[in-house]
């Protein structure tokens, strides 16, 4: 039976990750084993650029946080290793990083366990099709280039129309 000391501090940890999950936009939880320091290093930087919160933490603790946040059913991908990036702006940047880095290791030393969005949760092939989709900044980009042409045809109609005019006058 622990003390009361280490029950309190475990106690206050879980209250730490549920909070931290209850404020996330998405989270994505990983299996880490087999990566080398020097890959772990260059994904962390990635992730903290990208504004994500990336640690590894037991899978007793993030059972206990995950059913006080909501998020039971991811329980269920806790056994091995397992580290979880957490975002609290962008809800794609846990899984688009994540997912790339999946598939420079063609092995099984880091796969996509689960993740949610919110409250909605996905699966391996879920959080894969999530890691897919491009960046908020890309898609804005996107989004603009595709208004940009049609815009760019409508001035150019109009100032032919205007020099036709001007030149028949």
């Amino acid at each position: 039976m622990p003390s009361e000391k280490i029950l309190s501090e475990k106690q206050e940890k879980v209250a730490k990750l549920t909070e931290l999950l209850n404020n996330a936009a998405a989270g994505v939880l990983v299996d880490y084993r087999g990566i080398t320091v020097e890959e772990d290093t260059k994904l962390r930087k990635e992730l903290r650029e990208a504004g994500v919160n990336y640690f590894v933490e037991k899978n007793t603790m993030l059972r206990f946080a995950m059913e006080n946040a909501g998020l039971s059913e991811l329980t269920k991908v806790l056994e091995g290793t397992t580290a979880i990036a957490l975002s609290n702006d962008d809800q794609t940047a846990p899984a688009r990083i994540l997912g790339k880095f999946s598939e420079g290791c063609n092995d099984e030393r880091f796969f996509l366990k689960a993740g949610f969005i919110g409250k909605d949760l996905y699966n391996e092939a879920g959080v894969k099709a999530l890691s897919k989709i491009p960046s908020r900044d890309v898609l804005l980009a996107q989004l603009v280039g595709s208004l940009q042409g049609p815009i760019q045809k409508l001035a150019a109609t109009l100032q032919a129309v205007v020099d036709k005019e001007n030149g028949a006058a």
